[in-house]
């Protein structure tokens, strides 16, 4: 009998915690939209073959557990998170092992492997961008009968909403299928994915959202797949695709000044991580590093995703020596460094 008693008060003293935490930050809540930088586990429950819940992926995580993310460790959502007063990871809303509960105080809606352009997401068949929002629709309906319209508004509109992506569509797509190319010059290209960007931000903000931080491209051409391929220039960073990242993060820079105008109440800030993570490929010593054109997993040439298996005899024994945890992805501790170089402005701007 007294089973019967203590499990409603459980959680009921749930329930009152979750909102007393939402109540005491003044950021409830983050909330996540992207590709693999920071999908939490979404892909996880899809069919595609772009997975990472297995190992060593996550063998640093807590309890050494693979959960999807494309890491050793944990992603910059999660440190954002327990930056701000909440939870030190991001749950993926697709993810059974969670419920609105968990995702009250924080949601992952990202798909590796997506992109701003709906082609992107098509050639290795995960979540498209849209999708992603229609999910955002079905949460807020969720939170508002978990803990009533008026809570459920307030949270969504104080929460900070992270949008991370736009990789997969030069390096998945436009560079290497002909469709695009053949409709889009590479600037033309930019403006399209600036274009679809602004929409969904508008989108967003007709939803109730009203701050965002949006980050752009890296510079891709360092990533250690890319320089792999440059047999020709002796591996070195393929400095095209690092100018096209630039010219990208320059277009989002003026779409969030032009929002930021155009949108009563919209607080949009550009994260730009180029410039920080730049710094670490170029000079990886001073953070504490000592490989860069290599990444942790298997020859950490090419391999990512179930190419990155635990059975490897070449993967790396200590990832903290490492900038590049796969050919794609940097480690838990790259994560880390650059949230912590961002910090700083998000927080003045958030808080």
């Amino acid at each position: 009998m007294a089973y019967t008693y203590t499990t409603p008060w459980l959680l009921v003293v749930t329930e009152l915690l979750i909102l007393v935490s939402i109540t005491k930050s003044k950021v409830p809540a983050i909330i996540v939209f992207g590709d693999s930088t920071v999908d939490a586990g979404n892909n996880n429950v899809i069919s595609t073959l772009l997975k990472s819940n297995f190992r060593p992926y996550g063998r640093d995580f807590a309890g050494g557990r693979p959960t999807g993310r494309f890491s050793n460790g944990r992603i910059p959502p999660d440190f954002i998170s327990e930056a701000f007063g909440l939870k030190p990871t991001v749950p993926a809303y697709l993810d059974p092992a969670y419920d609105i509960a968990d995702f009250a105080t924080g949601v992952c809606f990202a798909s590796a492997g997506t992109g701003y352009d709906n082609a992107t997401s098509d050639v290795l068949n995960v979540i498209p961008f849209w999708k992603e929002l229609e999910y955002y629709k079905e949460y807020q309906n969720k939170l508002r009968a978990y803990v009533g319209k008026d809570k459920a508004n307030e949270i969504l509109s104080e929460a900070l909403y992270l949008m991370s992506l736009g990789t997969n569509d030069f390096l998945e797509n436009y560079y290497i299928l002909p469709k695009r190319q053949s409709q889009f010059t590479v600037e033309q290209y930019e403006d399209f994915l600036i274009g679809l960007a602004g929409n969904f931000i508008r989108e967003l903000y007709s939803l109730g959202v009203r701050k965002i931080s949006l980050t752009g491209l890296p510079p891709m051409g360092c990533l250690p797949l890319e320089r792999a391929i440059n047999i020709l220039d002796q591996n070195k960073c393929v400095e095209k695709y690092n100018n096209v990242a630039l010219e990208f993060n320059r277009k989002l820079n003026g779409l969030v000044k032009r929002l930021n105008k155009e949108l009563r109440g919209l607080r949009l800030v550009s994260a730009d991580a180029y410039k920080i993570f730049n710094q670490i490929i170029k000079r990886p010593s001073l953070y504490g590093f000592d490989v860069v054109e290599k990444a942790c997993c298997s020859t950490g040439t090419f391999e990512m995703s179930y190419l990155c298996s635990e059975h490897s005899p070449f993967t790396c024994s200590d990832a903290n020596k490492y900038v590049f945890w796969d050919a794609f992805h940097p480690t838990e501790k790259t994560n880390h460094i650059i949230v912590n170089h961002l910090l700083d402005k998000l927080q003045a701007y958030f808080r």
